[in-house]
């Protein structure tokens, strides 16, 4: 049996892309070993394949990366494998370097541009780091993957690379609703889920919840600025609208996501890595059965123009936020809704993955 090694910089536990990704490939046959890390607050995981997570020093910043990057490189090093399987620029070098060194066949799965992301923007130094890694390893990779059609453009016109898009879709699963533990008054939920880092969107929806009497915003994660966004609402005397919940783990995330009544993913353009994504809550909003509001960036418009479950922001103003919502709230979206969930699902995307790992170069 082939062993794959599968690393991230993540702790594993709400990671559905990679968790897929391993199913997939234990079920045709891999024996899978998943890297990741471990944090204070990490939860246990139990899978059915061998998982290891480092403990680090240090866990933000450059020395986590640095750190991280030269325990992955001795772990390989020293670790039985027949595959190497990258995910995410931030874990590039060590496998492309082992992959050199030892002969093995590389998989690089980028789920975002890294190089692009708006933490980036102003620190110039590091940035221009991420884009010398970017540059000088993927037109050389074979086997690459990506999240959208917009990354996967991006890399054939900068380095004549054809990547697989494979959208990070669930499964579709029948599932039981749980109501949010806390008190919302009857009120209908507008939900954010994923990173609580800037350009989210999350402070326009925020300032918005004035304008909206018959809502409750209820947010789910965790990120850098998740203590500054507590403190606005608090400073604009709006606990009784917006909530903060918190990390879920991915199974507990999908029952409370049946009881929104919105999705939202507000992205802002901030860069090349927001304005091509496509984000993984929008698919779950999706598989959850609930309308979904957009930005108006190209990969998350064609999905709302191709099969209407949702609306698309005009413009970025609470006033106009407040607006469509209201507007979204006089509509029916279950036949659209019911329409793409069959379309888009993981029974499809993981069809290409199992294609790749049958013909790797």
């Amino acid at each position: 049996m082939k062993r794959i090694v599968i690393s991230v910089t993540n702790d594993l536990t709400t990671d559905q892309r990679v968790e897929k990704t391993c199913e997939v490939l234990s079920d045709i046959g891999y024996e899978v070993l998943l890297v990741g890390r471990k944090l204070k607050e990490s939860l246990p995981i139990q899978r059915n394949y061998r998982t290891v997570r480092f403990n680090l020093l240090f866990n933000k910043g450059f020395l986590f990366y640095a750190e991280f990057n030269i325990r992955l490189f001795i772990f390989l090093l020293f670790t039985k494998k027949n595959i190497l399987f990258s995910n995410d620029l931030d874990t590039l070098l060590p496998n492309y370097l082992l992959s050199l060194l030892q002969r093995k066949t590389l998989v690089f799965d980028s789920h975002e541009l890294f190089s692009e992301i708006p933490e980036l923007v102003h620190k110039p130094r590091v940035k221009n780091f991420w884009l010398y890694l970017e540059k000088n390893i993927i037109p050389k990779l074979k086997n690459v993957i990506t999240v959208s059609n917009s990354i996967k453009n991006h890399y054939l016109n900068l380095y004549r690379i054809s990547a697989t898009v494979i959208r990070n879709i669930p499964k579709i699963q029948k599932i039981k609703p749980k109501e949010f533990e806390i008190n919302t008054s009857e009120k209908k939920i507008i939900l954010y889920q994923g990173a609580i880092n800037m350009g989210r969107g999350i402070e326009l929806m925020i300032d918005t919840m004035p304008l909206l009497d018959e809502y409750v915003f209820i947010v789910i994660g965790d990120g850098d600025i998740l203590n500054e966004l507590k403190e606005k609402v608090r400073l604009l005397n709006l606990k009784s609208k917006v909530k903060f919940l918190g990390k879920k783990t991915p199974e507990e995330l999908k029952k409370l996501t049946l009881s929104a009544s919105i999705g939202m993913s507000l992205e802002e353009d901030l860069g090349l890595n927001y304005r091509y994504a496509l984000p993984n809550k929008i698919f779950d909003y999706l598989h959850a059965n609930i309308p979904i509001i957009i930005a108006d960036l190209p990969e998350m418009r064609a999905l709302i123009e191709k099969y209407s479950i949702g609306e698309i922001l005009p413009e970025r103003s609470p006033e106009v936020l407040a607006k469509t919502i209201m507007q979204m709230s006089t509509k029916s979206y279950a036949k659209e809704l019911l329409i793409a969930k069959e379309k888009l699902n993981w029974n499809n995307e993981k069809k290409k993955l199992t294609s790749i790992f049958f013909n790797l170069d």
